[in-house]
């Protein structure tokens, strides 16, 4: 079966199946072109809080499907592929979060959304990288605050915010791996291009950028400014999107270029495939999904 004709028998199920399609920027090419909507993390979300549809098909990593069930949870959601796991998400469990709460049990605990649906039944609040800041800064001053489970992240905010906070040792494999000399390296060869990261990156990268900024941060940032070339610093999929919504601007990516393997896991056959079985479809328990829904909902009213 050729692409086009996955993509005419997807349309055709889709509306059988009155289902949406979400996808993450950082997706391959072909599926964010044929998704009903294309964001980040918050912006999904939301997306998923507001939807109707009885069916979501969620093009990204399993606690991104996750978390539209909790948001969703009368929807059947499906996740295409059902190994495209977080690497991240998995380095927190739910055990070290309540250890660390008898350790700390007057803190306030911040879940980055890249958790799994029984970590975030263990935090009280969520946060993306869109809104990391906002929501830690109006946190009371006087709290201790327990920061899991992106470190370079936790770094970040903390470093632009001025507070302390006890950070969980993880990270996102694809960001951390990206390295001062890389932006020193590509400054030089395009030295007219402002250089913007993720702040899943490591402080020493950060401070190197001229921005560190979420995929929705991103895409503003290029928008918005006037410069006629950029170098983005997070994984090549959102290239594909700026390309799409700037065509009159040049975008590099750092190199070797960022690259997550499991968001490349979803495809247009994988796709047709979860709509033509209706899996595998996302499954939490009750009890679950209402205690991980708390600290999104506390998310969503800050926004």
């Amino acid at each position: 079966m050729t692409d086009m004709e996955m993509i005419n028998r997807i349309n055709e199920l889709r509306k059988l199946r009155k289902a949406v399609i979400l996808a993450h920027n950082y997706v391959s090419g072909e599926v964010q072109d044929i998704a009903d909507f294309t964001g980040d993390s918050l912006e999904l979300s939301i997306k998923a809080a507001e939807s109707s549809a009885p069916v979501i098909v969620f093009c990204g990593v399993s606690f991104m499907a996750e978390t539209a069930k909790l948001l969703a949870p009368e929807a059947v959601v499906l996740l295409p592929e059902p190994t495209a796991g977080c690497p991240m998400a998995d380095m927190a469990s739910a055990e070290a979060v309540r250890e660390l709460r008898k350790q700390h049990p007057d803190a306030i605990f911040v879940a980055y959304v890249n958790t799994t649906a029984a970590v975030k039944a263990e935090v009280d609040i969520c946060c993306t990288s869109a809104n990391a800041a906002k929501i830690v800064a109006a946190l009371p001053a006087d709290k201790e605050i327990v920061f899991l489970p992106d470190q370079n992240l936790g770094s970040n905010v903390a470093k632009e915010l001025g507070r302390e906070m006890i950070l969980f040792p993880g990270y996102c494999p694809t960001h951390h791996r990206i390295e001062p000399q890389q932006l020193l390296q590509t400054r030089s060869q395009y030295p007219d291009s402002p250089i913007v990261v993720h702040p899943e990156c490591p402080v020493e990268v950060t401070a190197l950028a001229d921005a560190a900024l979420s995929t929705g941060g991103m895409l503003k940032y290029v928008r918005e400014n006037p410069a006629n070339s950029f170098v983005i610093g997070t994984e090549t999929g959102i290239i594909h999107r700026l390309r799409k919504e700037n065509p009159d601007k040049q975008f590099y990516a750092l190199a070797p270029a960022p690259r997550c393997p499991n968001m490349k896991k979803i495809s247009l056959e994988s796709i047709l495939k979860a709509l033509e079985t209706m899996t595998p479809a996302v499954e939490l328990p009750a009890a679950l999904i209402e205690r991980a829904r708390q600290p999104i909902d506390r998310m969503l009213a800050a926004k």
